[in-house]
């Protein structure tokens, strides 16, 4: 592992802290450990971290509104470590940009196993040729060669996984793309249950490039088998 890997931990259990910091030390990288969401955002600006594993239930300012904060100024990858297993977090913590959601208790190899798949996809996406021209409508460029998305002459803000996500949907423009399809090309791994993980992904999609989110003309929803993204020029 390059030793120049930066992980930054937010959490208020400091003997878990310890572990951390200890465990990922061990296995090469250079972790940081914080224990409060105001002290995880200063780091964010200290440090430039290349990911963030996230603590939901801290005193004061808590994870989620830590994770909010840190979408609005980085596309760092984030994954959410908490206790609190109900799907309804579980969908909040990804709709509010977090990139994987682990519950308490975990394993250290499982969380080891988690970050080093992110930061692969994530090198292997910045290395990627993505073929094709830029895709342009009346209000939306998607160029995959600067890795960049304008609505309105405005460059939008995306997470890596976002961008990745609307890549391949741009990329196959007027194909529709099934749930496990995407989810192989944007994660790399098969999920019975590939829709629902995909779905908290097309929402945030939409509310950043859809002038009427509830009614997309973008990117549009085939029932019961998957996406994809109209073709510039017609549906």
């Amino acid at each position: 592992m390059d030793p120049r890997t930066k992980l930054l931990f937010v959490d208020d259990d400091l003997l878990l802290l310890q572990g951390l910091e200890t465990h990922f030390r061990r296995l090469g990288y250079a972790p940081y450990a914080v224990s409060t969401g105001s002290e995880g955002l200063r780091q964010m600006y200290a440090v430039q971290p290349d990911l963030v594993a996230l603590d939901l239930m801290m005193p004061q300012l808590d994870g989620w509104e830590t994770c909010r904060r840190i979408r609005e100024m980085s596309t760092v990858p984030i994954v959410i470590l908490s206790g609190r297993d109900h799907e309804v977090d579980r969908v909040a913590g990804l709709k509010l940009g977090a990139d994987d959601y682990l519950c308490k208790p975990f394993s250290l190899k499982e969380l080891d196993a988690r970050i080093e798949a992110i930061l692969r996809r994530r090198r292997q996406w910045g290395q990627s040729h993505w073929p094709g021209a830029s895709y342009v409508t009346d209000d939306l460029l998607i160029d995959p060669q600067h890795w960049e998305v304008r609505r309105n002459g405005e460059r939008v803000a995306l997470t890596a996984t976002e961008l990745r996500l609307l890549l391949h949907l741009a990329e196959n423009a007027g194909r529709v793309l099934s749930h496990q399809q995407l989810l192989e090309r944007t994660w790399g791994t098969r999920d019975p249950d590939a829709e629902e993980h995909i779905k908290p992904y097309i929402w945030r999609l939409r509310q950043k490039l859809e002038a009427d989110p509830s009614h997309p003309t973008h990117l549009l929803t085939e029932r019961g088998f998957g996406y994809r993204l109209a073709a510039p020029g017609g549906a």
